[in-house]
């Protein structure tokens, strides 16, 4: 099984396309519109972030803005789980809670509906890509500040060489389908 997970592994990679300098010099953007416009990558993408966590109990798949949605809500579906968004600020039509984190060269913020998560809800955070981690830790804040628990994080594509894990909590999974 192994091999045929690599063989996976490899082929959604390839699907992914790197824009050089994107949005600012020095930057290799992984931009996985490539991944969505080719309907096999596309179903072996949402297998592949499905197999860690499908005999998991999970109430609620958070998904970050924007990319996080794309593959968000199938795997909320696939765990018969709800999909909760997090959004940038300004965003969210209801009474919001919201966590600022630091970028390389600033900050931004996050925010979550205040009655998105119910008290003790086992929740999966997911994002396409993960980089520095802050994203992921700020929505971590937002659900634990609403009562929820993290059992897990999912991304398509991590960015190994930025360390972005130890930002994140030390005792729930970590799955990435690729890792640069």
């Amino acid at each position: 099984m192994k091999k045929v997970e690599e063989s996976i592994k490899e082929y959604i990679s390839e699907t992914i396309r790197t824009i050089p300098d994107f949005p600012e010099k020095g930057v290799q953007f992984k931009d996985i519109t490539t991944l969505l416009q080719d309907e096999r990558a596309l179903e072996l993408t949402s297998f592949m972030l499905l197999q860690p966590y499908r005999h998991m109990d999970v109430d609620f798949v958070v998904g970050l803005e924007s990319r996080g949605f794309l593959f968000g809500t199938n795997l909320a579906q696939d765990l018969n789980a709800g999909f909760v968004p997090v959004r940038k600020p300004g965003k969210l039509p209801s009474h919001s809670i919201s966590e600022t984190y630091a970028l390389e060269y600033g900050e931004d913020k996050v925010e979550i509906h205040e009655d998105a998560i119910f008290e003790g809800a086992k929740v999966l955070i997911h994002d396409d890509l993960i980089a520095t981690g802050g994203s992921a830790a700020a929505a971590t804040n937002l659900i634990h500040r609403l009562g929820g628990e993290v059992v897990g994080y999912s991304f398509i594509i991590e960015l190994g060489f930025l360390k972005g894990r130890k930002n994140l909590k030390k005792d729930v999974p970590v799955e990435s389908i690729i890792i640069e």
